[in-house]
C-alpha cells in the first residue's frame, strides 16, 4: 500500500513539474560559467556559456518624463472617476502624498488597496495635444525575456508607440505601433503578433488589440515577447535549442530583443468616443499603475552575475573578459580575438574564453589552484612548471620521447599503446584546458 501511494505520489509530481517547468531542464539555464572535471591527467577546469538569470529589471531602471512638469497635481487639480467619467470630483495634489501620484508608482508594488498609479495632467489645453514620452534607462545592455506589460488605471490610450533604444537614447527606432484606428493614425494596416511567422518576425506592426478606450477589463497593454519567441520554439516553447540557435547566427535578430533603454510615447488619451466632449476636459489623462519589463543584463555568455552598485550595472566578467557587457578580453588574455559565447550545443554551450597572450606566457605561466600544469606538473612561483620525468613544455604538456623520436618503442602497438605513443598534435585537447585557464571568480 505503501509503495502503491509513494508512486502515486511520484506521478503527481512528475506530472506537475512538467507543467509548471517552462524551459525544458534538458536546454539548461547556463548558470555556471565553468567547473571542475576529472580527466586521466588530473583537475581540468571545463568551460560552458553561461549568463545571468531573467529578473525584474524595473528595479533597476531610471525613469525620464518629458514634458517634466506633465505630472498631475502642482498645481492641484480635479478629475474624472475611471469609471465614471462625468463624477469629476477627485483631486490631484502633489503636496498631499495620499493624493499625489508620482512616476515611482508605476514601479511599486502591486496589490495594495486602493491601487497606487502615475497620472498625467487633464486635458484642459485642448486642442493642443496632450502628449507624454516615458523614458526608461539602464544605462546598460540588457536581453528582454519575457513581454512588456504596461497597466493603464486609466483608459488605454487612442495613440501610442513604443520604441527602443540601443546607444543609450542617442537614437530610437520603433517596436510596436498601438491605435484605435492604425490607418488612420500611422497610415499602418492593423496586425497582431499572430500574423506574423518566422520570416517576418521582426516586423514593426501597428496593433488595434489593446486601444479600446474605457471597455471593462481593458487596462494592459503587452509587447509580446514569447510569442516572438515561440515562432523558434514552439507554443509551449519547448524547442528552445531552434531558438538559441537562431540567437546565436542571426544578429538582427538578436538585437531585437535586446535595449538600452525603452520609451513609451503616449500621443492620445483614451477618449471613447468619435469627439473630445470638450465641456468634460477633465475625463480625458493618462494613468499607468505598473510597467513590467522582465529581462538580464546582457553579459555576452561571459557571466552569471551582474551586479548593482551606485546606480549602475555591471556584469561580473568571467572566461578572461573585461568590461560592462564582457565585450573584450583582459590585458594579458589576447592570444586570439574575443567572441561572444555561444548557447550550441545545447546544453553547456561553447564559452569562447579568452586565452593568454604570447607575451604573457613568461611571467604568468600556472597556479597551483587553477591547474595550468598538465600530466601532475606542479606550479612554481607562478613562473614555470616542474614536470614528472616523463613530460616536457611550458605546461607539461609534451611527452619527453617526442624530442628523442622515441615514442612507440617498446611500448608496443595498438589501442593500449596510443595514450604513451601518440603524436603532439594529439596531445592539442590536453593543452587546451591549461590555454583556456582563468585567473578564477575574480569580482569586477
Amino acid at each position: 500500500m505503501y509503495l502503491s501511494r509513494f508512486l502515486s505520489i511520484h506521478a503527481l509530481w512528475v506530472t506537475v513539474s512538467s507543467v509548471m517547468q517552462p524551459y525544458p531542464l534538458v536546454w539548461g539555464h547556463y548558470d555556471v560559467c565553468k567547473t571542475q572535471i576529472y580527466t586521466e591527467e588530473g583537475k581540468v577546469w571545463d568551460y560552458m556559456a553561461c549568463q545571468p538569470e531573467s529578473t525584474d529589471m524595473t528595479k533597476y531602471l531610471k525613469v525620464k518624463l518629458d514634458p517634466p512638469d506633465i505630472t498631475c497635481g502642482d498645481p492641484p487639480e480635479t478629475f474624472c472617476a475611471m469609471g465614471n467619467p462625468y463624477m469629476c470630483n477627485n483631486e490631484c495634489d502633489a503636496s498631499t502624498p495620499e493624493l499625489a501620484h508620482p512616476p515611482e508608482l508605476m514601479f511599486d508594488f502591486e496589490g495594495r488597496h486602493p491601487s497606487t498609479f502615475w497620472q498625467s495632467a487633464t486635458w484642459k489645453e485642448y486642442p493642443k495635444p496632450l502628449q507624454v514620452n516615458i523614458t526608461l534607462s539602464w544605462s546598460k545592455t540588457i536581453e528582454l525575456t519575457d513581454n512588456i506589460v504596461i497597466t493603464f488605471e486609466s483608459g488605454r490610450p487612442d495613440q501610442m508607440i513604443l520604441e527602443k533604444s540601443l546607444d543609450y537614447g542617442r537614437t530610437w527606432q520603433p517596436y510596436q505601433y498601438y491605435a484605435t484606428d492604425c490607418l488612420d493614425a500611422f497610415h499602418m494596416d492593423p496586425k497582431s503578433v499572430k500574423d506574423l511567422s518566422q520570416h517576418t518576425v521582426l516586423e514593426i506592426i501597428c496593433t488595434e488589440e489593446y486601444s479600446t478606450g474605457y471597455t471593462t477589463n481593458s487596462k494592459i497593454i503587452h509587447f509580446e515577447i514569447k510569442d516572438r519567441f515561440a515562432f523558434f520554439a514552439g507554443p509551449r516553447l519547448r524547442n528552445m535549442a531552434s531558438l538559441y540557435g537562431q540567437l546565436d547566427t542571426t544578429k538582427k535578430l538578436r538585437d531585437f530583443f535586446t535595449v538600452t533603454d525603452l520609451r513609451i510615447r503616449l500621443l492620445r488619451p483614451a477618449v471613447g468616443e468619435i469627439f473630445v466632449d470638450e465641456l468634460h476636459l477633465a475625463r480625458y489623462f493618462y494613468a499607468i499603475s505598473d510597467i513590467k519589463v522582465r529581462g538580464r543584463c546582457k553579459c555576452n555568455l561571459h557571466a552569471t552575475v551582474c551586479v548593482y552598485d551606485n546606480s549602475k550595472l555591471t556584469c561580473e566578467c568571467e572566461h578572461n573578459t573585461t568590461g560592462p557587457d564582457c565585450g573584450k578580453c583582459k590585458k594579458n588574455y589576447q592570444g586570439r580575438p574575443w567572441s561572444p559565447g555561444s548557447y550550441l550545443p545545447i546544453p553547456k554551450g561553447t564559452a569562447n574564453t579568452c586565452i593568454p597572450s604570447i607575451s604573457s606566457i613568461g611571467t604568468n605561466v600556472c597556479d597551483n589552484e587553477l591547474l595550468h600544469c598538465q600530466n601532475g606538473g606542479t606550479c612554481h612561483n607562478n613562473l614555470r612548471c616542474l614536470c614528472p620525468a616523463a613530460y616536457t613544455g611550458i605546461f607539461c604538456e609534451k611527452l619527453r620521447c617526442e624530442e628523442a623520436g622515441s615514442c612507440g618503442s617498446g611500448s608496443g602497438s595498438g589501442q593500449g599503446a596510443a595514450p604513451h605513443g601518440c603524436p603532439a598534435l594529439l596531445l592539442l585537447p590536453l593543452l587546451l584546458p591549461a590555454l583556456l585557464g582563468t585567473a578564477g571568480a575574480l569580482r569586477f
